[in-house]
């Protein structure tokens, strides 16, 4: 499994079999962003609706006919603006997809999206458990630190957790590294950072927070590539 990232909170999931999974696709407007609109991918993850996660879902889900996995209101919202069929869940919820598995987990955040100048509810703001390949990937979506994360760690065996360490929006260098603990992933990624200046951090101050090698600090474009992990 291989892991790249695209900008702010924007992650790539290659699978083993090719199948390419795109969380939080805002790439049109976002700074940081190293793809297009010609991006493929098989599915696409979105953790809520605010635009620098779902901007480029639609756009993406047609071009791919990609389905559009994430929260009820969310998924509806796409497919009522032409997105094709996606799967719907709820915070908890678990599906078995051709793919592997996906977990929604709670995010202690909003979700909306601004339209005509008015904000659309999307649903509950969620994260991901991504259990494929023999790995299980922690997506914790926008979120502060919260003590749910401890049953995460104790109930999976999580190989990467990527969390915000923006601050301001979410939780801040201190307390991602205290959520890193808590779910007990082997490695870290931090996301949403010095995408606006009100989230400026150092990703490398963050990297001290946690034991040596556990912390990968990608710039966009960069990939990390998981160990093959055998079945229990």
């Amino acid at each position: 499994m291989r892991l790249v990232f695209h900008g702010h909170a924007c992650i790539e999931v290659q699978l083993n079999n090719g199948t390419v999974l795109l969380v939080d696709p805002w790439i049109v407007g976002n700074p940081q962003s190293d793809i297009d609109l010609n991006f493929q991918c098989d599915a696409i993850l979105v953790t809520h609706g605010h635009q620098h996660h779902s901007g480029d879902m639609i756009t993406l889900s047609q071009r791919n006919h990609a389905p559009i996995i994430g929260m009820g209101e969310l998924v509806y919202y796409a497919e009522q603006h032409g997105a094709p069929a996606g799967h719907a869940m709820d915070l908890g919820g678990q599906w078995q997809f051709d793919f592997g598995t996906i977990k929604t987990t709670h995010a202690q955040h909003s979700s909306s999206l601004i339209v005509d100048g008015q904000p659309i509810y999307m649903g509950e703001a969620c994260g991901f458990l991504i259990m494929a390949d023999h790995q299980i990937i922690y997506i914790a979506g926008d979120t502060s630190n919260y003590g749910d994360m401890t049953l995460f760690g104790k109930a999976y065996d999580i190989d990467v957790a990527v969390l915000p360490i923006g601050d301001n929006y979410t939780m801040g260098p201190k307390a991602a590294a205290s959520a890193a603990q808590r779910v007990q992933a082997r490695f870290v990624i931090p996301v949403h950072y010095n995408t606006f200046p009100d989230i400026q951090q150092d990703p490398r101050a963050f990297a001290t927070l946690l034991p040596a090698g556990m912390v990968k600090v990608l710039n966009p474009g960069d990939q990390f590539d998981l160990p093959n992990q055998s079945p229990q």
